[in-house]
């Protein structure tokens, strides 16, 4: 599924959610503030895939004008090792085109993002208990 903030239903907001705090809070022992306004702006498109036990995996690609910014991206215990965060990313990135992208990766996951162009660049952060990095995937300046 590809859909806008705007273009979410109530149910399909509260799977989505679901989904993003068994893995992100309950999971991942990571008590932190899920909701941060950005998911229901029009610019926003969650993409997710779904299975009979419901949503299996998920990103969110946030327009921050003139760039992209990749979050979110979580794929159930239930559903890991089939590919789907990896068809989500390409689907992204259809998104994305020859636009400019940023993520915050967890550390553990550098090698997932850079399949898709993606170079860490800076220090290593702490966001809320878990090593980050920020990771770019600069189109522009490979096409120059």
């Amino acid at each position: 599924m590809n859909v806008t903030g705007t273009e979410l239903t109530t149910s399909q907001l509260y799977d989505l959610l679901q989904l993003r705090v068994d893995v992100f809070v309950v999971e991942q022992n990571c008590p932190y503030p899920e909701l941060d306004g950005r998911d229901l702006l029009p610019g926003t498109r969650h993409l997710w895939l779904s299975g009979e036990q419901g949503v299996e995996s998920y990103l969110r690609v946030l327009d921050e004008g003139g760039r992209y910014r990749i979050g979110r991206v979580v794929t159930a215990k239930r559903a890991r090792g089939r590919g789907l965060a990896a068809r989500l990313m390409t689907e992204a990135l259809e998104i994305v085109g020859e636009a400019d992208s940023v993520l915050d990766a967890q550390t553990y996951a550098q090698g997932f993002y850079a399949k898709f162009g993606y170079v860490p660049e800076g220090e290593e952060f702490d966001e809320d208990g878990i090593p980050h990095i920020r990771m770019w995937r600069r189109v522009a300046a490979r096409t120059r």
